[in-house]
């Protein structure tokens, strides 16, 4: 059963079009919050999101491949071309039939329907662009990505609410060590669209101007969008083509506690379950573990509940827990593309050991007692970091990184 390196990263994200940026804007605890601008928020009680600003497709796909995509693929055709470009590959000279595509979203180019809708609407049927309806549909996300970097393997599509980037990378790295594959690009991506941003608003879920993950005064997520991308790669094509390993991709766990549609199990039944076999399938103990990336959404009920999560599997602040920081204070919850980005943001404090900051943090919350990075980043000691997506119904997925060599080897009943 072979190892699962990490080769190569690639964002889009509200705080950088490339991943550096990105990085840089999050150490340096910038937000992505502002005024929606992609579309009419008019009747609409929250106007505040967290956008990819100025993404102009012809900056990263020709303009045959512009007029084939909608928002959502071009976002993850320019993530995973950044990616690939990292890992050092050339699948024109490799077995394209050895390299998949598997992606993660919610609502795949659900934007793109919406304008059609719209358009049916106000316009009449006859102003709707029958060019427009073959961009719509999850299931060519990855295919777009597959055509673009010329892999030719399986591609899959997960569709796993908030938790599909974990679903999406823990699936893949079944695929390498269950020899299907020697590399598959997976992560996921997402685009705010205008149903989905209001019925958020409804459910009473949204801030009126920032995010305040574990703030004792939270009162909500931010909508994101973006796409965040990871090259995995089996050990013998790393050592086969002389790549440098990022990290290593342990365990995950997955979990559906079935609670409720949108509220967590009251004891985090379902979430202490993903990230007790997320451990134990690393070959790992809780103490092992030295930093959390939380789901850390910034509503009431989802980081008390974690909290107490982290808590009972790693105890008191006082017995050294792990530190626990959420980029979604910056980043906005990018719904299925949350774990994906929050996945290459895991791997690159493994690689400068430093934790991003929490910010917005101003009042701790006695129900939210977790070492908490907050308002700047930290240096670190961190061989292994855990990655939660938590999502609504229950869809919990959690996802171990570890520096290369940290990891025992892989068992074949991991």
């Amino acid at each position: 059963m072979s190892r699962v390196f990490v080769t190569g990263l690639g964002v889009m994200s509200p705080v950088g079009h490339d991943v550096e940026t990105f990085w840089k804007s999050l150490l340096a605890g910038k937000s992505g919050a502002a005024e929606i601008q992609n579309f009419d928020t008019k009747g609409i009680d929250r106007t505040i999101g967290c956008e990819v600003k100025d993404f102009r497709f012809r900056d990263h796909l020709s303009a045959g491949e512009a007029r084939r995509m909608g928002r959502c693929s071009a976002m993850a055709v320019a993530a995973a071309r950044m990616a690939v470009k990292q890992a050092g590959l050339d699948l024109q000279r490799f077995d394209g039939e050895r390299a998949s595509v598997i992606l993660g979203t919610t609502m795949g180019e659900a934007n793109v329907l919406g304008e059609l809708e719209s358009t049916w609407i106000h316009e009449g049927e006859e102003r709707v662009q029958p060019s427009k309806l073959p961009l719509y549909g999850s299931t060519l996300l990855p295919i777009h990505v597959a055509r673009a970097i010329g892999a030719r393997g399986m591609v899959q599509t997960m569709p796993a609410a908030c938790a599909a980037g974990n679903y999406a990378i823990g699936y893949a790295a079944d695929q390498i060590r269950d020899g299907r594959a020697d590399i598959v690009i997976s992560g996921a991506t997402e685009v705010i669209e205008k149903l989905q941003f209001a019925g958020f608003v409804r459910l009473g879920a949204v801030a009126p101007e920032r995010c305040q993950p574990f703030d004792q005064g939270r009162r909500g997520l931010l909508v994101g969008e973006g796409a965040g991308i990871v090259v995995l790669e089996s050990e013998e094509s790393v050592v086969r083509r002389g790549a440098t390993p990022l990290a290593e991709v342990g365990g995950y766990g997955l979990a559906c506690d079935a609670h409720h549609i949108t509220r967590p199990h009251p004891e985090g039944a379902g979430s202490l379950f993903a990230m007790s076999q997320a451990i134990k399938r690393s070959g790992l103990t809780p103490a092992d573990v030295d930093f959390i990336n939380a789901h850390g959404t910034g509503t009431a009920a989802n980081d008390k509940v974690e909290s107490h999560v982290v808590r009972s599997l790693f105890g008191a602040v006082s017995t050294g827990a792990p530190k626990i920081t959420s980029i979604k204070s910056m980043i906005g919850h990018c719904m299925g593309a949350a774990s994906a980005i929050e996945a290459v943001s895991c791997v690159l404090s493994l690689r400068d050991q430093v934790i991003p900051p929490t910010i917005n943090f101003e009042n701790a919350d006695p129900d939210c007692e977790v070492p908490l990075v907050a308002n700047a980043a930290q240096k670190a000691s961190i061989d292994v970091v855990l990655n939660n997506a938590l999502a609504f119904g229950g869809y919990d997925a959690v996802v171990t990184f570890a520096k290369p060599g940290v990891l025992p080897a892989p068992e074949p009943n991991r």
